[in-house]
């Protein structure tokens, strides 16, 4: 009778171990994926022979494609379904059309460009962000700053501030606000809240060694799944 007793306690004390660590270290198991169903296509800016902005070893093609690979493992840990345009140092031209050849580098940015809008626009998202870094000849510029088109869809300016907001509270190193634009191709052309995110400038030195930072590319990233997270919930409330 005892050697029974044993064996329950026993089992009893097991069961409530497995749920308490079930319940401590995941809690999610239980709840609903916070993007689940959501689709996002996530565009590191530039690539390939294209490198973007640049200051001293540091090119902007390999900052893009770092934190957007840190936003597509976030993201996907929340639920979400996430197309990249590119995952490799090449452009999108490089992955998706590597046989393509132009007579010029402008035709073939330009065509670059054209078969990025081509991805969003047959994936059909429902969210749409491009990740740059920038770079001007002054060195005192720095932060962080969310672009959405002014002609664009309407829900953009929404999604931009969303972002703008959790890059200012989360890492707290600028003061810059989500800004419309137009001149942004991918943006106006975007059926789909889109949103063009500068992580910042890689002509300020400390910005430069912060984006370089794979710790800070992480919280970045953070920043950025949790502006998307927060559309998302107002988007539906």
């Amino acid at each position: 009778m005892k050697r029974w007793l044993a064996l329950i306690v026993i089992l009893l004390v097991c069961l409530a171990v497995v749920v308490y660590e079930t319940s401590a270290s995941d809690r999610k198991f239980f709840l609903p994926e916070p993007l689940g169903g959501v689709k996002i296509v996530v565009d590191a800016g530039h690539g390939g022979v294209d490198g973007g902005a640049s200051s001293q070893s540091v090119i902007e093609k390999d900052v893009t494609l770092a934190i957007a690979q840190k936003v597509e493992s976030q993201l996907k840990r929340m639920g979400a379904e996430v197309v990249m345009t590119r995952n490799t140092d090449g452009d999108v031209l490089d992955e998706h059309a590597p046989s393509e050849e132009f007579p010029t580098l402008r035709e073939r940015k330009k065509q670059d460009i054209f078969l990025r809008e081509e991805i969003v626009k047959s994936n059909e998202p429902e969210i749409f962000i491009t990740i740059h870094a920038n770079a001007i000849p002054e060195a005192k510029w720095r932060g962080a700053q969310v672009f959405y088109h002014q002609d664009g869809h309407p829900n953009s300016e929404l999604l931009a501030k969303s972002v703008q907001d959790s890059i200012k509270n989360s890492l707290q190193n600028t003061d810059r606000e989500a800004l419309a634009i137009k001149q942004i191709y991918l943006l106006k052309k975007a059926e789909v809240p889109a949103v063009l995110i500068e992580t910042g400038f890689l002509s300020n030195d400390e910005e430069r060694a912060l984006l370089s930072d794979d710790s800070y590319q992480e919280k970045m990233a953070t920043a950025i799944v949790d502006g998307i997270e927060n559309y998302v919930n107002m988007e539906f409330e």
